[in-house]
């Protein structure tokens, strides 16, 4: 199966583990509740992974690598203890709690989150001497005297032996105690992660051309040549502060993060090839309505790999508007939630005071302040989450020092000002969004005038089709053009066809 669907199978799996019958008893008992095994190659997103379950069902995350621990660490340490059996004393040995066990108690404690998934990365690479205790842990989620607290399922990943010489086989007794997933990379389901995290459209764009360069492992006379999407991601990252630094990207970077020279070489010329399409098309004039001439006359006698790219540039940057009006939204709606208990605030009382405000105002940013940070110690905050509880918190704040500094002392009045600066942030974001569907609208003019309706329009209707963000906002705020183009495509039932089409293409 590809990563996508283990993490579907995973999270249906915690759900289910977590859930309890009218006692408050987990109906499955903690002894049937199989650890799962995520058994895949390196690199292919298994840790990126439980960080998205845990995210999306808001539990915890408690992270180890099992080839970091030795059997001290894991099971804890000895120390005497005395204790007294039919009036004779004994010196006996007891054991300090496990780390493992200790830091799940420890998130519990800071996030106030009773349940959670522990995960155990690299399982099958544990020390010989921790290795006889991994079947006690695995049945009864026991480390040494200490049990892994209720409410918190366990999930492992490892590498197969042929990629990591550390890792020693289980035996079918141990086996027979977890639910087994192989994972094997997937470039089209690693494309959706990809665009979601702004991934570099350069890297999208040549493995769009390139598939088979997405994920490598093979043995040379040279040794080990390898690329994974860890690598791809990584890559991604720098060369966007290479960019901003005006920093060259050279071979001598991309082979730090693809082992693989033959791909070191083509990646490093298409991203000399993509910078030029850049600045040859001017992406963002053409989405601005202000396309050069020549820009479309160019593509029109380009050949596929080169519109594919220009597809890809101008796709990736439509998206990314989208991308950012939607967050925006979110923003605004969870304002508006703050907005009607201060209306409600100074409509339930005859006379308000602006302290009672201020005091509301505190309540409401402590408390987004506190449900952020318990997320952020239980590893279940996302990067979007955390810009959006930043962006409420800020106007709540400003909105209490604006409050301070002036000299409003009617409650009502207060929440009038409260209500402007509100307002002028419902204003931005209708003016952004206009801005929004003028580019959306821009670049179907473009598609169309270049291409007519080829491939390259079929492409634009299919990632408009299959991107959530991308979808919300045509439903919400509506595409002539996308409209009368899936009305002639039926591209809702035809979204994959593109995918076939480019596959079956000659594209090397």
């Amino acid at each position: 199966m590809n990563i996508k669907q283990a993490k579907d199978y995973i999270k249906d799996s915690v759900k289910l583990y977590l859930k309890k019958d009218a006692d408050g008893e987990y109906r499955i008992p903690v002894v049937r509740q199989r650890p799962i095994f995520l058994l895949g190659a390196p690199g292919i997103g298994k840790t990126a992974v439980m960080e998205q379950i845990a995210q999306e069902l808001g539990i915890a995350l408690v992270s180890y690598s099992m080839t970091h621990h030795t059997r001290q660490s894991a099971l804890g340490l000895p120390f005497i203890c005395h204790k007294e059996y039919e009036g004779m004393s004994y010196d006996i040995s007891e054991y300090t709690m496990s780390e493992i066990i200790a830091s799940i108690y420890e998130i519990m404690s800071e996030s106030g989150i009773k349940e959670g998934i522990l995960f155990l990365d690299e399982i099958n690479c544990v020390s010989e001497t921790l290795a006889p205790s991994m079947l006690q842990f695995l049945q009864y989620k026991v480390f040494g005297r200490h049990k892994v607290p209720d409410g918190w399922v366990i999930v492992t990943a490892g590498n197969p032996p042929e990629y990591n010489k550390s890792v020693r086989e289980f035996d079918i007794v141990t086996l027979d105690r977890m639910k087994i997933l192989e994972v094997e990379a997937d470039y089209n389901v690693w494309k959706e992660y990809a665009k979601e995290r702004n991934l570099h459209t350069a890297i999208i764009n040549y493995l769009d051309l390139k598939k088979e360069d997405f994920y490598q492992v093979e043995t040379t006379v040279r040794g080990k040549n390898y690329i994974t999407a860890r690598g791809w991601e990584d890559l991604s990252a720098i060369i966007v502060l290479y960019e901003e630094e005006g920093i060259k990207v050279e071979e001598s970077l991309v082979e730090q993060y693809l082992r693989n020279p033959r791909v070191v070489k083509e990646f490093t010329a298409y991203y000399d090839l993509y910078q030029k399409y850049k600045k040859d098309y001017r992406v963002e004039e053409i989405l601005a309505g202000k396309a050069p001439a020549q820009a479309g006359e160019k593509a029109r006698k380009a050949d596929f790999d080169e519109r594919l790219s220009l597809m890809g540039m101008l796709i990736d940057h439509m998206q990314y508007a989208i991308r950012e009006n939607m967050e925006k939204y979110d923003y605004i709606s969870n304002l508006l939630v703050h907005m009607k208990a201060l209306r409600n605030l100074v409509t339930e009382k005859e006379q308000t005071g602006t302290e009672e405000v201020l005091s509301l105002l505190r309540k409401q940013t402590e408390g987004r302040r506190k449900g952020m940070e318990a997320l952020q110690k239980a590893g279940s905050l996302s990067d979007k989450e955390k810009r959006k509880q930043r962006s409420v918190i800020r106007f709540l704040e400003e909105g209490e020092r604006a409050l301070r500094l002036g000299d409003i002392v009617d409650g009502k009045a207060a929440v009038q000002a409260l209500k402007e600066a509100y307002d002028r942030e419902v204003a931005v974001y209708k003016q952004e969004t206009g801005q929004v569907k003028e580019k959306l609208q821009h670049l179907f003019v473009f598609v169309e005038d270049t291409f007519g309706s080829g491939n390259e329009l079929l492409i634009l209707m299919t990632e408009c089709t299959v991107n959530k963000d991308s979808a919300k906002f045509i439903s919400m705020y509506g595409c002539e053009e996308y409209k009368r183009h899936n009305e002639e495509m039926m591209i809702t039932e035809r979204s994959d066809m593109i995918l076939e089409q480019i596959a079956a293409l000659e594209l090397g």
